[in-house]
């Protein structure tokens, strides 16, 4: 199964129409969160399934709101995260996905691209195209699964489109405390 993760559009879907071209035989889009309503325009834009969740940006302050994707691989959790907290910490994303019995997480909010695993759980954030908060020019996941495997991998916008600048001059801490100043 061929997965393509995405999240924190914010409503921009420019970048993803123009890397769709590139994509071949996707099974699945997963949309992380932050604009619920992009992941269904994509899906009907695009014709490929999509499972999306709510972000702290559509309105989700419920530990209910995330999804499970049952796959060849096993049971992935699809969650935006800011529920779990995971701009401090990814212990709670842990426990949701071995309290949900999944073999991977798929996640947001932090605007940050992350591959990991841990104890046989894989966690996956695939950043964002729309608004990276990680000196990039935005970035999304690919993910294959099989019975017996999981890969995944951060694509780079500048690297896919050939352009862009990764060194452009980006805002930090300040402009992260006013981020979340009124916001999980």
């Amino acid at each position: 199964m061929k997965i393509l993760v995405i999240g924190d559009t914010h409503g921009q879907l420019n970048k993803i129409r123009e890397i769709f071209p590139k994509l071949t035989n996707l099974d699945l889009i997963a949309h992380t969160g932050d604009h619920l309503e992009d992941g269904r325009a994509l899906e009907r834009e695009f014709g490929i399934p999509v499972v999306a969740v709510k972000g702290n940006c559509d309105g989700s302050y419920s530990a209910d709101d995330f999804e499970i994707i049952e796959t060849d691989y096993g049971r992935i959790l699809l969650t935006h995260g800011h529920i779990q907290h995971v701009n401090y910490r990814l212990d709670n994303l842990y426990y949701k996905a071995m309290e949900e019995n999944c073999k991977a997480v798929f996640f947001g909010h932090t605007h940050k691209a992350l591959v990991t695993e841990e104890d046989g759980i894989y966690l996956v954030n695939p950043g964002s195209l729309s608004q990276p908060r990680d000196d990039s020019d935005g970035s999304y996941a690919i993910v294959r699964t099989s019975p017996d495997s999981f890969e995944a991998s951060i694509v780079y916008y500048s690297t896919i489109m050939g352009s862009g600048n990764k060194n452009r001059p980006r805002a930090g801490y300040i402009r992260s405390i006013l981020n979340y100043s009124d916001r999980f």
